[in-house]
Parts: C-alpha cells; sequence; structure tokens
C-alpha cells in the first residue's frame, strides 16, 4: 500500500494556523520526498467561506503542485482533487500533459465535480447541472490524455479533432472522487483510481464505499481491481501545537501504524493522509508509521 500526504494550500494550513507560502508547502514536499513517503497532494480551492461567513483564501493549487515537481525527485503528486468547473476541459489535458513531462512521469490527475458554492458564485461560475458538466469535460479530458483526437458536441462543451501534441510522455492515470451513484458510474468508466475521504481508523462506513465501488465496477463490465481504491485520512500529532480547526475524525499519530494495517487488510492501494498539523515533522511520524507496515 503507497502512503502519501497533503501539502498545505491556504487558510490556516501553515505554520502556526497561518497562511502558508511556497517555502512551507516545499518543506512539507521535500520532507515527504526525502522520509520515504510515496506521494503527494494538493487541493484545488479558489476560497473556502465558513458557516459562519469568514473566507480563507487559497493558492492556486495547479500551480503549486507545479512548483513541487521541480524541487522532488522521486515523490507522485497528485491533485486532491481539480475542479471541473475551474478550467476547460481541453486546457486541463494540456497542463496536465506538460507537467507529466516536467515531473517525469509522476503525475496522478485527480479530478472532482466541485462542491463549495461560495467559490463558484465569487468568480462567477455556474453551481447548476455539475455532474452533468463534469460528465462531459471527463470524456473529453480521458479521451485526449489517453491518445484520441476528440471531436465532441455536448450541451457544454465542444471541441473539434483536440488533441496533444507534444502527448504526454507516460500514461496520465485519472483519479475521481465521489460516492454518489451517477459518480459511481462515471468512475467506473473512466477512473484508473478512486478516492474517498476524510477518515480516521476503518470503519463500516469506509467498507461499504469500498463496496459500491465494486458494485460499480462489476456493472460496468471492467475486470475486478480495475480502478484502484484510495482513501484519505487525517492524522493528528498532539505534540504539537493544536491546529485552529481540527478534523472531528483525525486520529493520533501512535494511532496510525495500526491504521495502516487495517487498511491495507480492506485492500486500499494509496492512502492519503491529511497532517495535523501539516509540517515537515508531522510527515516524518508519518513516515514512521509507514516503515512499520509489513
Amino acid at each position: 500500500m503507497k502512503i502519501g500526504v497533503m501539502l498545505p494550500l491556504g487558510g490556516e494550513d501553515g505554520p502556526g494556523g497561518t497562511m502558508p507560502g511556497w517555502k512551507d508547502v516545499r518543506a512539507v514536499a521535500e520532507a515527504a520526498d526525502q522520509s520515504g513517503l510515496d506521494s503527494v497532494w494538493m487541493a484545488d480551492h479558489f476560497l473556502y467561506r465558513d458557516p459562519g461567513g469568514r473566507v480563507y483564501g487559497m493558492h492556486d493549487g495547479w500551480t503549486m503542485l507545479s512548483t513541487v515537481a521541480a524541487v522532488t525527485t522521486r515523490v507522485e503528486r497528485g491533485n486532491m482533487v481539480l475542479c471541473a468547473s475551474f478550467r476547460d476541459p481541453g486546457l486541463t489535458a494540456k497542463m496536465a500533459a506538460t507537467l507529466d513531462e516536467v515531473s517525469g512521469g509522476r503525475l496522478i490527475l485527480g479530478v472532482g465535480a466541485g462542491w463549495h458554492d461560495p467559490e463558484y458564485e465569487a468568480f462567477g461560475l455556474p453551481t447548476d447541472h455539475r455532474v452533468g458538466r463534469f460528465e462531459e469535460w471527463l470524456e473529453i479530458v480521458a479521451r485526449m490524455i489517453r491518445g484520441e483526437s476528440v471531436t465532441f458536441s455536448g450541451q457544454y462543451y465542444t471541441t473539434q479533432d483536440a488533441s496533444l501534441d507534444p502527448a504526454p510522455p507516460h500514461q496520465i492515470p485519472i483519479l475521481i472522487a465521489g460516492h454518489r451513484p451517477r459518480m459511481m458510474q462515471l468512475i467506473a468508466q473512466y477512473a484508473d483510481l478512486w478516492n474517498t475521504a476524510w477518515y480516521g481508523a476503518p470503519n463500516e462506513r469506509v467498507e461499504e464505499r469500498l463496496e459500491s465501488l465494486r458494485q460499480a465496477v462489476e456493472t460496468a463490465g471492467r475486470p475486478a481491481g480495475a480502478v484502484a481504491p484510495t482513501v484519505g485520512i487525517v492524522v493528528r500529532d498532539p505534540d504539537q501545537p493544536p491546529v485552529p480547526d481540527p478534523h472531528p475524525n483525525a486520529i493520533p499519530v501512535e494511532q496510525l501504524p495500526k491504521a495502516l494495517e487495517g487498511y491495507q487488510q480492506l485492500g486500499v492501494q494509496h492512502l492519503i493522509v491529511s497532517p495535523e498539523p501539516m509540517t515537515p515533522r508531522t510527515v516524518e511520524q508519518i513516515a514512521k508509521a509507514k516503515q512499520q507496515l509489513s
């Protein structure tokens, strides 16, 4: 089982609950690269507005992920997940092909339909028919990065002989996050990996989601295991200052070795850890737990 970590993006992800800068993102990414972890991941938001109306700023996730590609040498890097509404499908495919070149084939293109209305409204994006828009967007992106010349005429997107030149030097895996029935159909049809998040220790809900994936893949007529399951969990280091808004599912880092064994037994192929706090020290603690995994 591979193990990766989320990188700071914005809001209060930085040291002491501050807005992280590039140096903070780089420090966490380099710690993951050097400590033996398998991957680093970046979220994708314009902003986050909490229920009380407070707005948290965010860096551009794709730009940050691209810069991380240039300062790491070993870890895979992925989006958790790229919001389809923010970028045209042809542009996304082009960006993915270029980043795959820069990273030497270490890109995992994680995508999703989006969900946070306030950022859509702030930037003038439509909030209607998100899954319908995503379905068209996904078909174009998937076909392009898999080598097709795509002519497509849909309700939301149109392309004419769109192809990638230069083509990506490697086969870029597509990860899709989602769990509702319509999304599961798209996952079974197009995805190489699937993600569900955010949990602590393995529980019945995780097992139910894994079973939903198995059924969706079977219904789509794809071979068992054709879509690799990935799971996001939250881990806190109680020996460091607490984060401003801790996740309710977070488990202490000392419980991580047991949790890793549980997820491995469930057949999870890639575990993505959101560290609390997002510091090199927490990353190193996660790497130590990985070393105990048989």
